[in-house]
């Protein structure tokens, strides 16, 4: 059956954005000439809107929640600048639950849709288990996951692409000569954290180098545990010419041990991170990072879920956003350290987070 108009299709007629549409449906204050171009779009696709969504509109609160891990981790603070205009655009305000990547907290923050204290959520789960999909197939409001769920579960989906990113990765470093490279990964229980063993193993193996568990160091999403991993391998392996971390906290945390060690970067040890956040480019040196488009993600599941708001029948979808490898000097080399005072002298004040 061939799926009816949406805000999303009606939005692309009208020129307009999706928060654009949704404020001129749910008779927010808009420009009267966007209203005209949204209602003549409207009128031309032959949209309708649901009968039950009319009826339950004065039930709504206008309220958003976005569930992640860690508030303080910029790949979701990414996320967050991308959320919060869209949502606000379309007269919605946003309520921020920092879970831990606690099961348990999740499962609960999911169970409490059940109140309508929001309209709708927007969850980053870093582990996604059985109680998650029971949840998310009862959710009493709807709800986007950002990141990776089973096939088939029923809610929209926008996905990184974590072993196409690691392979960049891999073949970056490959190709400038090194052949003994290390991961420090975060828990293989994450779906992150599965998804880049995963892609690593398949880097190695499509290069003909051989997997060497000696060369992988387990830790977590943190700095600090970064440092601990690197330090681990590093003392296991000191031979290790090349380090992929899971995420840009584990590689700064990477960079720390091997200043201490009196360790070169990039000519003694190539380093890359991944999530591409603002410390990447701030670092000393600026890291190599693999993007996962973590504001692009973030603002795809703020439109996705706009839409779901607005017309409830249609299939769920999932979108996937392609990573890119930015290169810097932390596996090229060719910058000079910062002075004293400037960006990306080591400190501190960088926030610490887990992440995918």
């Amino acid at each position: 059956m061939a799926q009816g108009p949406t805000i999303t299709t009606i939005a692309k007629r009208a020129g307009v954005s999706i928060a654009s549409v949704s404020r001129v449906l749910n008779g927010l204050p808009t420009r009267q000439d966007t209203v005209s171009r949204v209602m003549a779009a409207a009128e031309e696709l032959g949209y309708v809107r649901n009968a039950v969504a009319r009826s339950l509109k004065s039930r709504r609160t206008h309220q958003v929640a976005f569930a992640m891990a860690d508030v303080g981790n910029p790949a979701y603070l990414s996320m967050l600048r991308e959320i919060q205009p869209v949502l606000k655009d379309a007269g919605y305000r946003l309520v921020l639950h920092s879970t831990g990547a606690v099961v348990a907290d999740e499962i609960d923050v999911l169970h409490s849709l059940g109140e309508r204290y929001v309209d709708g959520m927007i969850m980053v789960p870093l582990r996604v288990t059985e109680a998650h999909l029971e949840m998310l197939a009862t959710a009493r409001a709807p709800v986007v996951v950002i990141g990776s769920v089973p096939e088939g579960t029923p809610v929209d989906n926008v996905r990184a692409d974590s072993r196409t990113g690691v392979r960049l990765a891999i073949d970056h470093l490959h190709a400038l000569g090194r052949r003994r490279i290390g991961l420090v990964n975060g828990p293989l229980d994450t779906v992150p954290g599965a998804a880049r063993g995963a892609g690593y193993r398949e880097a190695l193996g499509a290069l003909g180098l051989p997997y060497d568990d000696e060369l992988v160091e387990i830790g977590d999403f943190y700095r600090d545990e970064g440092r601990r991993a690197v330090a681990t391998l590093l003392a296991r392996r000191p031979d290790v010419d090349a380090l992929m971390c899971a995420n840009d906290l584990i590689a700064l945390g990477a960079l720390d041990v091997l200043r201490a060690a009196g360790r070169r970067v990039p000519e003694d040890v190539a380093v890359v991170g991944m999530d591409d956040t603002d410390l990447a480019a701030a670092s000393w040196p600026s890291l190599t990072s693999v993007s996962l488009g973590s504001a692009e993600r973030g603002r795809t599941a703020a439109e996705l879920l706009l839409d779901r708001l607005q017309e409830s029948e249609h299939a769920p979808r999932v979108v996937t956003v392609p990573p890119r490898l930015t290169v810097r000097a932390s596996t090229t080399g060719g910058e000079a350290p910062p002075r004293v005072g400037e960006s990306g002298t080591t400190g501190s004040g960088e926030p610490d987070g887990g992440g995918g």
